[in-house]
């Protein structure tokens, strides 16, 4: 799996060539906020959602390796100082996830709950179902 950079509040770290969904084997981005002590695995979706079986297996792929990264213990091998910060994973989305999708989405939330691992959806646009646009996937999602 390709990791970033040491995270920094000061400096982004350099991303990878390859990110998004697509991509499961990569981190697109972590992030540690010093203020609130939240260390953050960031997904991209560039893509608009299309409620495709692939997509669907895309997604899921991608979010085992993030949390196989997390809880499997590579992530505090490459990064120590992070060990025992809680721990987010957001999707950012160029639209609102479709049904199938949001509905994928909420089962892994309440799943990695569990871990006391939160899950952000957030969207730039309306998604296939006219989802608001602007944090978050619209109704029946409760990521926000």
């Amino acid at each position: 799996m390709t990791q970033p950079q040491s995270p920094s509040s000061e400096s982004a770290p350099t991303m990878p060539a390859l990110k998004g969904v697509e991509h499961a084997g990569v981190i697109d981005a972590l992030v540690h906020d010093p203020e609130t002590d939240v260390v953050t695995l960031l997904m991209v979706e560039p893509r608009p959602w299309d409620g495709s079986e692939l997509r669907l297996f895309q997604l899921q792929e991608k979010i085992n390796a993030y949390l196989s990264f997390a809880l499997d213990g590579e992530m505090h091998e490459a990064f120590p100082q992070l060990e025992g910060k809680p721990l987010r994973l957001i999707l950012d989305c160029l639209t609102a996830p479709d049904s199938t999708s949001l509905g994928f989405l909420g089962m892994v939330r309440d799943q990695i709950a569990f871990q006391g691992i939160t899950l952000e959806v957030r969207a730039a646009g309306p998604g296939p179902e006219g989802a608001e646009s602007g944090g978050g996937c619209g109704s029946g999602c409760g990521c926000k």
